[in-house]
Order: structure tokens, then sequence, then C-alpha cells
């Protein structure tokens, strides 16, 4: 079978290797999509510290149960988490579940970008493998993950009632982010972006007001305007460059919360007056990743009509064209979600 990895600095490639079977406890799956994350660009790039398997955000088809296994069968469309927590660690039982040491460990074989990957048992037993609701498409299922991930971080950050949010970044996970936000019943939704095509899709999802930030101060007149100046609840710094973080501190309300969500680059150094935080009590509270139950309350919600995020994917590149799919994902005047498809689409 052909299966995506990294080839060296700055390339993807596909080789061979036979197709797993699933052992005790495990689950071959057979691909439907996958979606091309920030983090595999990142991976490629060298920018990302715990480089090596590219895809995580996989749906399909279970093609294989092995012995032991229970509620699976062949055929079921599934959504798989690549990692999962060990719920056994003091971490763990601090609910701090995706910085569990053994978190990132675990892990598909070979990948999500491969006609066929297997789960670990361990993933499988901690209910990794979720199936899929008849009306959840392909589309929408390949961004749970990402959705699982944004909403991991507004549990986190304890988004107030009527809350009013600014999004920095409206790339796909931050668009994400931001129809989340809406769909709880956020008063003000604003977000910022340099692409109009993003941008597009964040007002064509209910989002109330996008800038470019390239505009000298159109940041904060947004959101002046919206607040009557006293800043937001919650500014989340969706992509990682350490200036968008800094600009998400001046945003913030009076005891507002500054969401550190965008991977940044690693050395990088976050360059704030730390006095003006402390004196306006502004929070800064990182997010990473996701579990479980999370991406289950946002399979939910895609479930009950609440939340609507199917034509954030704009483009569907099979796997044989792997290359091409990471140089459209890093396009983002051309391109919101790209998604890797195979053979069980």
């Amino acid at each position: 079978m052909k299966y995506g990895h990294l080839a060296g600095p700055g390339r993807v490639a596909l080789a061979e290797r036979p197709t797993p079977s699933a052992g005790p406890g495990e689950v071959v799956v057979s691909l439907a999509a996958c979606g091309v994350c920030g983090t595999d660009l990142e991976k490629v790039r060298g920018n990302y510290r715990s480089a090596g398997i590219l895809g995580h955000e996989p749906v399909g088809r279970v093609a294989e149960v092995g012995l032991g296994v229970e509620g699976l069968a062949p055929g079921d469309r599934v959504f798989v988490h690549h990692h999962v927590p060990c719920y056994a660690c003091d971490v763990c039982a601090r609910g701090d579940y995706t910085f569990c040491p053994s978190y990132s460990k675990s892990n598909i074989d070979p990948g999500g970008f491969a006609d066929a990957f297997r789960v670990p048992a361990e993933n499988v037993a901690r209910g990794a493998v979720l199936r899929l609701d008849p009306g959840v498409d392909w589309d929408a299922g390949a961004l749970l993950e990402p959705a699982g991930c944004a909403w991991t971080a507004i549990r986190r950050v304890g988004v107030p009632a009527n809350a009013t949010a600014f999004v920095l970044g409206l790339g796909p996970v931050g668009l994400l982010y931001a129809r989340l936000l809406r769909s709880m019943g956020a008063r003000w939704v604003g977000g910022s972006e340099v692409s109009p095509l993003r941008r597009a899709a964040a007002e064509r999802g209910g989002i109330d007001v996008t800038v470019d930030p390239r505009t000298p101060g159109a940041v904060k007149e947004a959101v002046d305007r919206a607040t009557g100046g006293q800043g937001v609840d919650l500014a989340v710094a969706a992509v990682g460059p350490p200036a968008v973080a800094r600009d998400a501190t001046g945003i913030v309300r009076r005891g507002g919360t500054v969401n550190l969500f965008g991977l940044p680059e690693a050395g990088s150094r976050l360059d704030a007056d730390l006095q003006d935080l402390y004196l306006r009590g502004v929070r800064l509270i990182p997010s990473y990743a996701t579990t479980e139950p999370d991406v289950a309350e946002v399979h939910r919600r895609l479930v009950s009509g609440g939340l609507r995020i199917s034509d954030l994917v704009t483009h569907r590149i099979p796997l044989a064209r792997l290359e091409e799919a990471f140089r459209l994902a890093a396009r983002p005047d051309e391109s919101v979600k790209v998604t890797v498809t195979g053979p069980a689409a």
C-alpha cells in the first residue's frame, strides 16, 4: 500500500509498505479522508519539535478488527484520534489530559496519509475510534480533530456566558474555533486574517466582523467598536508568531483571557509589557491538542445541527497526489482546508 512520510527537510513523499494487520485489541481502518493540518506543514518545514508521523485527522471505514475488540465491525464509518492520554497519571488526575507524559507516545501506524492504518490497542481501548453518525459526512469527519482542539481550548479557558471574542488567524482551526464560539452563544465574535478567501469563510459561518491585520489599527478599532473600548473577554492567538500573541494581549478587557492556541515556532519569545498584564489581570492560557470526550462533543453538535463545518473543505486531493495537497494547503489565498482522500472515500 501507499503512505506519506517525511522524505527530508521540506519534502513529503509517498512510499510503499505492506498493508497492516490488526493484532489483539487493534483495528485497521481504510482511509476515506485526512485533513492536512498546519502542524503537518510545520513538521515538513522543520519547525516542530515532535516531527515524525504525518496525518492525524483521519476518517475511514473499519477494514479489520482484532481479537477482543467490541463495538466495532468491518464497514463501520469512523473517526480515529491519533493520541490518547493514560488517564492514570497525576497529570491526568488533574484533568490536563493532553499534557499527559504518554499522550504523544501513542499514534496510528503509519499515519493518516495512508491507504490503510493500524490503530493501537491502547487507542481503541480508550475510545479513540468514534463511529460517525450517518449525517456526518467525510468532510465534517476530517475536521473533527481540529474542531476538538478548539473545543478543548474553549473548555480550558472557561468562556463566560454572552462572551465577546476575537480570533487572530482564521486558518482552518481558527475558523472552527470561531464557529464553535458562535454555536455556544457568544455575543460577538470577530477575527483577523490576511486571506480574503478565509475571511469570507468566517463571515459565511456567522462571524460578526473580519479584518485584514495588515491594515494598521484595524484589529483594535474593530474590538473597540464592538465593546465600547473595554476589550474582549477572550482573544485567541490562533497562529504562532509572537507578534500575534502580543497583539492579543492588547485587545482583552481587564480580567480577560488570552488563549495561546496556535503552535509557536520553537525558541520564539513573547515581547509584552508584563506590568501592564499584571495590572489589568490578563490571563494567558495555552491549550494543546484534544481528547476523545471533546471530539465526541463536537460530533454531538454536528449531529444536532448546531454546528456546520463541511463547507470549510475546499479541496479533496487523492493520496497519489500528496505533494500537491501539501503545496495547496500552504497557500491560504487558494485554499481553506485541504483533505487527502483514500480508497474508502
